[in-house]
């Protein structure tokens, strides 16, 4: 079908301290989500560290899989899932991207957002948002709902428990080959 398109979602463990936290408690294989537009992962974008050596300062990222954060953690697992959408829906989700390039030193990471999963009670704030919040709003927005919650309780295992999404690569990330 000519109208049919993919995204593609990526869901990684990096391994550090924060992610160990978050798996300790989630007890999930991976703990960050991040969304794509082509199979290469050139076009990637998250919620995360904006600076790879500085875990503290977090926000909207483009993340690069050769000189960002992944790469100073080369022993990243990883999942990447296909996500088939319509043509109008890949037009709509880039749309809703652009807001967030064209505003990006204006968005935060949502931490207590994070907490309020272990609440089961969204903690939401303006311009505030944690990676998986992130992908799923993306996805909401654009008319693309795989769930039936709020985007501020999406973790990165709903990703990997979506039946909607096609599984086509598990390994290491510096091992990934579209």
């Amino acid at each position: 079908m000519v109208d049919d398109q993919s995204v593609f979602i990526l869901l990684t463990n990096t391994g550090t301290l924060f992610t160990k936290v978050i798996q300790g408690y989630t007890r999930a294989p991976y703990n960050h989500a991040s969304i794509s537009f082509n199979r290469e992962l050139s076009e990637l974008y998250s919620f995360g560290r904006k600076n790879p050596n500085n875990p503290l300062n977090g926000g909207f990222v483009k993340e690069d899989l050769q000189t960002g954060t992944f790469s100073k953690y080369p022993n990243t697992t990883c999942v990447i899932y296909e996500l088939r959408v319509m043509e109008r829906d890949v037009a709509k989700m880039k749309r809703v991207l652009q807001a967030f390039i064209r505003k990006n030193h204006k968005y935060f990471y949502n931490i207590l957002g994070v907490l309020g999963i272990a609440l089961k009670e969204p903690i939401e704030f303006s311009n505030s948002y944690f990676c998986s919040q992130f992908v799923a709003e993306i996805l909401q927005r654009s008319g693309v709902r795989l769930w039936d919650k709020l985007p501020a309780l999406v973790t990165p295992d709903d990703f990997r428990q979506c039946e909607r999404l096609q599984l086509i690569y598990e390994g290491k990330l510096n091992e990934y080959e579209p």
